[in-house]
């Protein structure tokens, strides 16, 4: 079976000489790993088209569960990144990410069209990389079906208080009163940081990048995300570790 897709390149892995097996997010097809021939060589149309964090239009023959890349054409190829390396290590959690998140095999046009978004935005240097991660991790989440619940506290049903606490574990928030009722022990954070975790789970999406924070803050907020990531997901990402330490 033949089909073409649009797709974004997660990862790529030598093969030979010239070949190289490619790891690719799809909007028709989820994540899909597939063999590109001669992708190696120079004068290949496709060499640079299967490139890491390339966008590209393919074409793809699947035969028994394996896929190959025929063609590819690239449509974005975030040159912006390559100038960048605090950028592109962001960038490349980003992908770690979709590898281990993202549905295999499946419609997942939403997933593509946040990472293409994050990657515009950080490739252009429109945003700080800080507010691109935070809202990856929250709103990849909530695609993958664990959203957490911020609507109001879970004990009292309190929408609002100077300080929230929130719990990491299962996405709940409580009041800072109600979670010293009840002893919790989870990541107490002031109005202006639980108002911008809110933002990126449940803001439009065409909205979703668009507010603004203190650096305070926003380091605020990636350890709250980060927390949640990590435990819901219960893995470390190396590629976070390495950007965590080139921003540094």
């Amino acid at each position: 079976m033949k089909f073409k897709t649009n797709g974004l390149i997660i990862k790529e892995q030598s093969i030979k000489e010239q070949d190289k097996l490619v790891t690719v997010l799809t909007d028709s097809h989820g994540v899909i790993r597939a063999f590109v021939r001669r992708a190696k060589n120079i004068k290949s149309p496709k060499c640079a088209s299967t490139g890491l964090l390339c966008y590209s239009e393919l074409s793809v023959f699947e035969n028994k569960g394996t896929y190959s890349i025929d063609e590819a054409k690239s449509n974005e190829m975030f040159l912006g990144l390559r100038k960048n390396v605090t950028n592109m290590s962001l960038a490349q959690y980003f992908c770690e990410l979709c590898i281990n998140l993202c549905p295999k095999e499946q419609q997942a046009n939403d997933f593509l069209r946040l990472i293409l978004n994050a990657l515009f935005l950080l490739s252009n240097e429109k945003k700080d990389p800080l507010l691109i991660k935070a809202c990856v991790e929250m709103r990849l989440m909530g695609l993958c079906g664990y959203m957490p619940d911020l609507v109001m506290c879970d004990h009292c049903g309190e929408y609002e208080t100077d300080n929230m606490v929130f719990i990491p574990q299962n996405g709940k928030l409580f009041c800072e009163s109600c979670a010293k009722t009840l002893s919790l022990n989870g990541i107490c954070a002031p109005k202006s940081v639980i108002t911008a975790l809110r933002h990126t789970v449940y803001s439009d999406f065409d909205k979703l990048f668009s507010f603004s924070l203190s650096e305070d803050s926003l380091r605020f907020l990636n350890v709250i995300t980060e927390s949640y990531l990590s435990s819901i997901t219960e893995k470390d990402y190396m590629t976070l570790q390495f950007f965590k330490m080139m921003r540094d």
